[in-house]
């Protein structure tokens, strides 16, 4: 099953990670701006953002999203995936 994630950018290279997650794999919203790191954060706006992830329109298409990629990773490890094969022809070429 695959979960949305919830970004919250505090350090190294999470604002990297959370901008991937937020904007190229569209599978997580962001919850606090990584400019504002070092602000303290209310509860009101974490609840919104469990608000959205959980009961919106966006949050559903999130949810969506994340259940596509966790399949395709699941079948791509599986025997006969390309992940698989990929590291059954690297184990190979190294081994030889």
């Amino acid at each position: 099953m695959g979960v949305p994630i919830a970004t919250w950018p505090m350090h190294s290279e999470q604002p990297l990670n959370g901008f991937f997650v937020t904007e190229i794999l569209k599978i997580g919203l962001l919850v606090r701006e990584w400019e504002k790191c070092k602000e303290l954060v209310k509860a009101s706006t974490i609840e919104n953002a469990v608000r959205k992830l959980m009961a919106s329109e966006e949050g559903d298409e999130i949810r969506n999203r994340a259940e596509e990629l966790g399949a395709t990773v699941r079948q791509s490890t599986e025997k006969g995936g390309a992940s698989q094969l990929e590291l059954d022809s690297f184990v190979a070429h190294i081994t030889r």
